[in-house]
């Protein structure tokens, strides 16, 4: 029971961040003037979280995700095309797991 009680105290906790940041965010950005530096630092920052998120997909993943962002980094290389890309690595997935049966590295 006391894992329980700490677990829900977890959560709150973080629903009640969550909740704040999303109500401070457009507070503070009506008051913040966008400045060329802080829409760099926009912009940045959401590439980051998107390679955040990709690079631990691949490192929790194995071989067959590593191929599907190996493929898509090509595509998006070579057709600078977001949708391309993302296809392109899907395909990769799905033929990857049409030939060994799976996702598991075969």
């Amino acid at each position: 029971m006391p894992g329980d009680l700490s677990a829900a105290l977890a959560i709150a906790l973080m629903i009640a961040v969550t909740f704040g940041s999303r109500l401070a965010g457009p507070l503070i950005m009506s008051r913040v003037g966008l400045s060329p530096r802080i829409e760099r630092f926009l912009d940045g920052l959401s590439v980051s979280v998107i390679a955040a998120l990709v690079a631990s997909i691949v490192a929790q993943g194995g071989l067959r995700e590593a191929a599907a962002v190996a493929v898509a980094a090509i595509v998006m290389l070579g057709a600078r095309s977001a949708i391309w890309a993302m296809l392109a690595g899907v395909a990769c997935a799905a033929a990857w797991s049409a030939v060994t049966g799976g996702p598991a590295d075969a």
